[in-house]
């Protein structure tokens, strides 16, 4: 068995990054996961429940094919818990494609970094076991290689999400600002309106009581 662990901060608060690991995928750094599936989803105690099926590729060497099989589609299950009061989030993903020879257990947590709130501190861990086939640490280093990369792949991506919450966010605070500039002028042209009509009744008023008065 092989252990992999790492640790990234990202710049952005726990509210923004949460948000953006809902919508991880798909994104142009990861093509290897093809979509996500919600199995299931509930609230226990104010602790946001979820289960979703992961669809993805494995880029497997020709030579592991005749010792595992092959699969032009794979599944992971991914069960998480997401906290709004403790702010903490965990992802636990386990492989159901070539589980017969494989197992790869993975645990992901978000939470606000412990010296600066305005950050987001991410920890990974994931074990990785081969059995009953040759070859079995050896596969299990390239497995291991393979998930470092994608993590690399997958903190991109993330960030390339926040980039687009940002980007629609900044784009609803400008069109609130146009509704609201459109919503001023169109008031000052009826207030405008509305003092010239009393101008003018005030006008008549005036040249009615001269009359009168005459």
């Amino acid at each position: 068995m092989k252990i992999w662990t790492s640790e990234h901060t990202f710049n952005h608060p726990w509210e923004t990054v949460t948000q953006a690991a809902w919508r991880k995928y798909p994104n142009p750094m990861t093509p290897s996961i093809i979509g996500t599936d919600v199995v299931e989803r509930k609230v226990v105690n104010g602790v946001l429940h979820t289960h979703r099926l992961v669809q993805s590729k494995w880029y497997f060497p020709k030579w592991t094919h005749s010792l595992i099989g092959t699969a032009k589609t794979c599944f992971a299950s991914e069960r998480s818990t997401v906290d709004p009061h403790r702010k903490q989030m965990i992802l636990k993903t386990i492989n159901l494609t070539f589980c017969r020879h494989i197992s790869i257990d993975e645990v992901l947590y978000y939470e606000p970094h412990p010296t600066d709130s305005s950050k987001t501190l991410l920890k990974q861990e994931a074990s990785v076991s081969v059995q009953g086939v040759p070859l079995c640490h050896y596969m299990e280093d390239m497995l291991t290689s393979t998930i470092s990369m994608n993590a690399g792949k997958g903190r991109q991506g993330l960030e390339w999400v926040i980039g687009r919450i940002n980007t629609e966010v900044k784009g609803i605070a400008e069109t609130a600002d146009d509704f609201l500039m459109k919503t001023k002028h169109s008031l000052d042209d009826m207030t405008e309106s509305a003092r010239k009509s009393m101008d003018e009744i005030s006008a008549q008023a005036a040249k009615a009581a001269k009359h009168i008065h005459i």
